[in-house]
């Protein structure tokens, strides 16, 4: 699939096979899925620029690599995006932090949008959406829109977990953003749930299932 990278790391499955299971708890639900986004974080954040300034080490001087450019944004899809978001910033603890808040219509699964805030200047910073799962794609095509309406150009979208039609219907209308993943699902079943899934996932990390 163009624009789609799994990430297919041994300890990111290990802990999404974990976070599967229905017996895990919400406590450990939510230290898997910490620990999964900062391992994601790692391969989203791989292509940042760097430039080199010479240091001190304790033996020598020696032009070393730090980032260069803005620092980035994270923007989490509420509520479930800030299980994503805070493994995130664990790795890149001086990103700025947007929000956008949506929820599903329970019948027509439409994204509805009750909340936005995100930093002023996003043209002149890389972006990353956050939001566990990507199912009917319906959130993270209005997420990413939004974005796109506030000036982001350079967009990433990072999810735990994938459905194919999900994916179809985000590259159809946001064909240039690249998502990243740790599975990509068999199917969606009837009420918009990935197949086999988590179940949900925002319910699951805040204990309200």
């Amino acid at each position: 699939m163009n624009r789609v990278t799994v990430v297919e790391h041994p300890l990111v499955q290990h802990k999404l096979s974990l976070m599967r299971q229905k017996d895990t708890s919400t406590a450990l639900f939510r230290v898997l899925l910490r620990e999964i986004s900062l391992l994601l974080g790692y391969e989203v954040t791989r292509d940042l620029g760097v430039e080199f300034h010479t240091i001190e080490t304790p033996l020598t001087s020696v032009d070393a690599p730090f980032i260069s450019g803005k620092k980035l944004v994270l923007i989490s899809v509420l509520r479930a995006g800030n299980g994503l978001l805070e493994g995130m910033l664990d790795l890149v603890p001086s990103a700025r932090v947007g929000h956008v808040g949506l929820y599903r219509d329970a019948s027509t699964l439409v994204a509805m949008e009750y909340y936005f805030k995100v930093p002023d200047d996003l043209a002149d910073r890389p972006v990353i959406v956050l939001d566990p799962m990507l199912a009917t794609g319906n959130s993270a095509i209005a997420a990413v829109s939004r974005v796109r309406e506030a000036q982001a150009r350079d967009i990433k979208m990072v999810c735990l977990i994938a459905a194919p039609e999900g994916l179809a219907a985000f590259h159809a209308v946001h064909p240039d953003v690249t998502v990243y993943t740790a599975a990509v699902d068999d199917h969606l079943d009837d009420h918009g749930y990935i197949v086999p899934g988590i179940g949900d996932a925002g319910d699951r990390l805040y204990g309200t299932r």
